[in-house]
């Protein structure tokens, strides 16, 4: 039963928490990317280490989601946490000892992102324990700014901290940091969902696929999957190009670039706390496409712009970052509503595969065809293939119908 007595109290102890451990974390991210360009000065270096950052999540991500289904959720968070503040402590002993190689600094990102495999998909699962129903999509929205503060911090903070400290220094920061949210989850008490343990079969495979099941039971949620993984496959190659953007097509320098990275977080900070605020239209369905359609929109125009229009390129980036929780927000708080909590794990641990897959293989298609056409022409093709998307989701009765609550497959 879920626990609703002082839940927002519940739910901003954890998130405090996991504020200051993600703002740490993404820092030190920031500033080991900062050693590895000083020491190596070399792109298939930062390359890999950007793989690293993704590769367990997408290859583990499903496995995981059993395990977080099977395990004490409260648990696996803090046990997460731990972990990647025990690979900061050996990495910042190696670096004590010896030079730093950049194996070991491979291996550790490596560490880390599984540590952030297992948090990532419990945390989301913890959520509607915790949360009442008809405030998830506040929460989400909540949630989303909390992500976008750190994208607007960490890279100016990890910056500062690697200027003036040593790595070792940053490092214990950012155990301080997974300490700090792991006191604020023991202070929460966190329920087991009913159902847990009753479902479990002991058969690893067969528990993967129950929560594919689950999700494939609801026409809405799972057209939703293929959805998002169309987006995750167009918007996040163009996340990573706005750097070449603002300096090859406008002929900006670094600061330019800096300055179109954060208006795009502060456009997310700013949709975040709207939909925190407002929770979004009472018709879900509508705050989805509007959200992709927006996003569409701004590609487009970004798109046409001349090599003088970069002001209006920084409006777009600021309309990009605001719509995109409308969409990742509320299918985050549709999943929580409707999947039952003994499946969430595993249905969010799916849910990053998936995104995850898509977006190396939309950086390779993006870099190959952006090198060809020009970088202005793929964002403008990128933003057709947005509002297309757009477009399939008013076509599609299951998304449009996400609002039913009996919207699963007869």
């Amino acid at each position: 039963m879920m626990i609703q007595q002082n839940w927002k109290r519940s739910f901003f102890t954890i998130w405090a928490g996991q504020a200051v451990s993600l703002i740490t974390s993404s820092a030190l991210q920031m500033a080991i990317i900062w050693y590895l360009t000083d020491t190596t000065g070399s792109a298939m270096v930062l390359s890999l280490a950007t793989m690293a950052g993704f590769l367990p999540q997408a290859l583990l991500g499903t496995i995981i989601g059993v395990w977080v289904d099977r395990w004490n959720r409260k648990l696996v968070m803090i046990g997460a946490d731990l972990f990647i503040a025990a690979a900061g402590v050996a990495l910042a002993v190696v670096a004590l000892t010896i030079e730093l190689p950049v194996w070991v600094v491979m291996i550790v990102l490596l560490i880390r992102s599984a540590g952030s495999a297992f948090h990532t998909p419990a945390l989301s699962a913890v959520t509607p324990l915790l949360v009442p129903e008809d405030q998830l999509t506040k929460c989400a929205g909540y949630s989303q700014s909390v992500q976008s503060a750190s994208y607007i911090l960490s890279p100016a903070i990890g910056a500062f901290m690697y200027a003036a400290w040593e790595l070792e220094m940053i490092i214990a920061i950012d155990v301080l940091g997974a300490l700090f949210a792991c006191v604020t989850v023991a202070m929460v008490p966190i329920p087991k969902p009913e159902a847990q343990g009753r479902s479990v079969a002991n058969n690893f495979f067969k528990e993967a696929k129950e929560g594919y099941l689950a999700l494939r039971a609801s026409a809405g949620l799972f057209a939703l999957l293929w959805i998002g993984a169309l987006y995750a496959f167009i918007f996040l190659p163009i996340n990573a190009l706005f750097p070449l953007m603002s300096m090859s097509y406008f002929g900006g320098t670094a600061a330019h670039a800096s300055i179109v990275e954060i208006v795009f977080a502060g456009g997310m900070l700013a949709g975040g706390l709207v939909l925190g605020v407002w929770g979004g239209f009472k018709k879900r369905a509508l705050s989805i496409i509007s959200s992709i359609s927006l996003m569409g929109i701004a590609l487009f125009l970004a798109g046409l712009l001349p090599v003088h229009g970069f002001v209006i390129f920084v409006i777009c980036g600021a309309l990009m970052g605001f719509s995109s929780p409308f969409y990742s927000g509320v299918q985050m708080a549709l999943i929580q509503e409707r999947i039952p909590p003994e499946f969430l794990g595993r249905v969010f641990g799916l849910i990053g595969s998936l995104t995850s897959l898509a977006m190396p293989v939309g950086l390779i298609m993006s870099g190959i065809f952006a090198d060809r056409i020009g970088i202005h022409t793929w964002f403008m093709l990128s933003g057709v293939c947005m509002i297309g998307i757009a477009l399939l989701c008013v076509l599609l009765p299951s998304i449009c119908n996400l609002d039913r609550i009996n919207d699963h497959r007869s």
